[in-house]
């Protein structure tokens, strides 16, 4: 069993309204053991609404519609979807009493365009919406001789919510075969996806009925799975299996299996060898201190810092000799090496981290001309000495900075291992 969900209206398809609708719908569908295969926002157009109620369908077991229940000219999934299934409409008087006690109460008048929120198609169960003027609908209907499950829902998350928890959820489960979703997650830092998927493709393949998911986000690669089955021993057990086999393939490259940031995870490491941190940020301007503060419990672990942006808070913050700076320039392997046993000598920190670089929008000047956009320095110091590693990252600002500080925490969480 397969669901679909369709959101209708025009101002999702601008750049200024989301659709957060499909992704509260999609975890109760889950919950019920129900994976969602299609996602479908259309604008107010009975046709292209109607073309992708048949396309929805012809595809999928369930399918939502979120919106166009209102008592507008633009409002038409309940006309799309009785056009394609070629169902009448009929106008339930209860909701007509409802709708005009609601606005007797406000002490206004319905306006007439307000009836056409009593159409339900011909066949469908109404939905009371406590929150709001329009019901909803569910209707067990068949489309070209296979059964299906349609659901007309309002737009607004404070009616959509409360009636698909009171309305449709139990009407789906006892609708449904027993079914539980599992899942797992893994995570690696600062691998390309190819190489991921070129060593893992072979194993998850093996397990057809495990869905696998590889997620790039910045700086790290995420392998989501999922498997459904009768019990949720069977699909835990399942996903379990394929998790096991990939992480002896992956090893050491994966730094979370339960869905943990690589910031919780260096944390969570420092904590188990009883290690403290401080870190001197040049380029990233506090942004590695920030996630890492971000961590409920962090400063029993985290101690603190430094931005030392400017070349004299590089001396005074974390005593790097000003002669070093002038001589090799701010970016540079010594004045990141200077920095990282500075400002750990200074804060009394097991690991002192720094990162200096330039992040643009222009190459370096002064002591660093002629250095390029993205040349970053990254220093760990501790008691067994300092090691400094040169990166040359590729991107806007934005995205220099954020890799300089995913790349110090990977090289925090490997040296501690």
């Amino acid at each position: 069993m397969i669901a679909e969900i369709i959101a209708a209206g025009s101002e999702m398809l601008t750049p200024f309204r989301q659709d957060t609708n499909s992704l509260y719908l999609t975890a109760g569908l889950n919950d019920l053991g129900i994976p969602v295969a299609f996602k479908t926002i259309v604008g107010d157009s009975l046709e292209h609404l109607t073309s992708a109620a048949q396309i929805a369908l012809s595809r999928a077991d369930i399918v939502l519609f979120s919106g166009g229940l209102g008592p507008t000219e633009d409002d038409l999934t309940r006309e799309a979807v009785a056009a394609t299934l070629g169902l009448k409409m009929v106008r339930d008087n209860t909701i007509i009493t409802m709708l005009h006690k609601r606005f007797a109460e406000r002490r206004i008048a319905m306006p007439p365009n307000n009836a056409k929120q009593a159409d339900i198609l011909n066949g469908a169960e109404m939905l009371p919406n406590g929150n709001g003027s329009a019901p909803g609908q569910y209707l067990v209907t068949n489309f070209a001789g296979k059964r299906r499950i349609v659901v007309l829902m309002p737009g607004p998350p404070k009616e959509l919510k409360p009636l698909f928890v009171s309305q449709v959820k139990p009407r789906l489960a006892a609708a449904m075969p027993p079914s539980f979703l599992a899942r797992r997650e893994l995570h690696m830092a600062l691998i390309p996806e190819s190489t991921v998927d070129a060593r893992t493709a072979p194993i998850y393949q093996r397990y057809a009925d495990v869905e696998t998911t590889i997620l790039a986000t910045q700086g790290e690669i995420q392998l989501h799975f999922q498997c459904a089955k009768p019990t949720l021993e069977e699909a835990q057990a399942r996903v379990d299996a394929v998790v096991e086999a990939i992480e002896h393939e992956m090893d050491e490259d994966i730094y979370s299996s339960h869905g943990e940031s690589l910031e919780e995870v260096v944390l969570l490491m420092m904590g188990l060898r009883h290690l403290t941190l401080a870190a001197a940020e040049s380029c990233t301007g506090g942004l590695l201190s920030e996630r890492l503060t971000a961590i409920a419990g962090s400063s029993r672990y985290f101690l603190g810092g430094a931005v030392v942006y400017s070349d004299a808070l590089k001396t005074t913050f974390a005593g790097v000799p000003a002669e070093v700076i002038e001589r090799e320039g701010p970016v540079s392997d010594a004045v990141a090496r200077a920095l990282a046993e500075g400002i750990r000598e200074r804060t009394g920190a097991s690991i002192g981290v720094s990162i200096t670089g330039i992040a643009g929008p222009g190459p370096g000047t002064g002591a660093d001309v002629g250095k390029p956009i993205g040349l970053v320095y990254l220093g760990i110091a501790d008691t067994d000495g300092t090691q400094v590693k040169e990166l040359r990252l590729n991107g806007d600002r934005e995205r220099i900075r954020w890799w300089a500080a995913q790349h110090a925490l990977e090289q925090l969480r490997r040296q501690m291992l």
